[in-house]
């Protein structure tokens, strides 16, 4: 089965196209293509969503050539015919692209200069993300669909992250700087050999998650955070110490060269519901203590020092990879849990990520992870959870909604 997947919820532009073989229970990636946005949100010290907006908008239609080129599906692969748009589609197209003129030209200009490749499904993110950036996606996936004739899959962005940690690649391909290009490779799923139920923790910018996965499909939140998700938190945690967005990445800088030159933080910095008798967050209070500690120690006129802000990077780490690692231990025990997945951006923070692979050893149990530039987002965890919600296919065309909040399964 050949899957295109497209994912446009935030400030990246992927499309990937893989092949799922049910009997062998594996993928192959035939491409795979993510376009980051973070060099024009920068200014805004934080993704802008009408502006992501118009970069997806922008970058679909050279994202899908480059994914297509990958896999050889512009010229080598299987074919049906042509993809002509006729006129009777033309109307159809300018109505779904209202309010994306742009894209409209680049698909009209584009399109039928290829053939239409094989693929059997569209999956493309429904939500959560931001709203404007998801409605370019889907929009171009509608179009797609409608032009080749091809099924949707509405997809929901966090299953993505949880189902990116169950495949193991067997050919990993080395990458580039810039826009990362992920050649072909092939994978096993691990979903058949997962003890269920397993525990997820999904981590990243917009959500802090443990999940509650009794199979691939059937999901249901045991925790969540209150306030602020642990990526957030980084974030605003360095544009208090004066660091330039995204921030999440020079905060774990800092904190290794913390650790590796033995610097503490001046004061230490609460580990916020700890010792709640819940599986949830809460962050807020962590930034503000970082808030209020720069302030007195900038008081008169001050500034922060080298060590000060390596200090307090370290200690803010550390104080969140504390929650996260005990309430994974909870939820472990109370749940009588054997797999532990791990998803989101904030996977790729390797001090987490270690912390996280320790309690796994400590408490015997397996723990499925992301390769790093799986973590954060990318396509290829929407063809997957296109492939296995395949059973829920939509008829070419169907009106799809975006949704800014999208639960991947009950709060219980």
């Amino acid at each position: 089965m050949y899957i295109l997947g497209i994912e446009t919820s935030c400030d990246e532009t992927a499309i990937s196209l893989i092949e799922a073989n049910e009997a062998s229970n594996s993928v192959r990636v035939l491409g795979n293509t993510v376009h980051s946005q973070i060099d024009v949100h920068i200014p805004y010290g934080g993704v802008f969503p009408n502006l992501a907006k118009r970069e997806h908008a922008k970058n679909l239609i050279p994202v899908l050539a480059q994914t297509l080129e990958q896999a050889g599906a512009i010229e080598s692969a299987p074919i049906d015919g042509p993809s002509v748009i006729t006129p009777d589609l033309e109307p159809v197209l300018a109505s779904i692209f209202t309010y994306e003129p742009e894209l409209l030209e680049a698909v009209m200009a584009f399109i039928p200069t290829i053939r239409k490749p094989r693929v059997d499904l569209i999956s493309i993110t429904v939500g959560p993300g931001l709203t404007p950036a998801l409605w370019v996606g889907i929009n171009f996936a509608r179009a797609l669909s409608i032009i080749w004739n091809i099924p949707l899959a509405a997809s929901n962005h966090m299953e993505g992250h949880i189902l990116a940690a169950l495949i193991s690649k067997t050919d990993l391909p080395l990458g580039g700087p810039g826009t990362i290009v992920d050649a072909t490779g092939s994978y096993d799923l691990l979903d058949r050999r997962i003890t269920y139920p397993a525990l997820s923790l999904l981590i990243s910018g917009g959500h802090t998650q443990i999940i509650l996965v009794e199979k691939v499909g059937s999901y249901k939140i045991i925790g969540q955070t209150r306030d602020d998700a642990v990526g957030e938190c980084f974030d605003k945690i360095a544009r208090t110490l004066g660091l330039q967005y995204p921030g999440g990445p020079k905060i774990s800088a800092l904190a290794a060269q913390a650790r590796a030159e033995g610097i503490e933080s001046p004061e230490p910095l609460p580990r916020p519901m700890i010792s709640s008798d819940d599986f949830d967050f809460s962050f807020s209070g962590l930034k503000t203590s970082v808030l209020y500690l720069t302030k007195r120690l900038t008081a008169d006129g001050k500034t922060l020092s080298v060590d000060q802000i390596k200090g307090i990077a370290r200690e803010a780490e550390d104080a969140m990879t504390d929650v996260l690692v005990a309430k994974m231990k909870k939820a472990v025990e109370a749940f009588g849990i054997e797999t532990v997945i791990v998803g989101g951006g904030v996977v790729a923070n390797a001090h987490i990520r270690k912390a996280l692979e320790t309690l796994a050893v400590s408490e015997g149990l397996r723990i499925l992870v992301p390769q790093i530039d799986h973590s954060t987002d990318n396509a290829l965890m929407i063809a997957l959870a296109g492939y296995f919600g395949r059973d829920k296919a939509l008829a070419p065309g169907t009106e799809l909604k975006a949704f800014g909040t999208l639960p991947v399964g009950p709060r219980i």
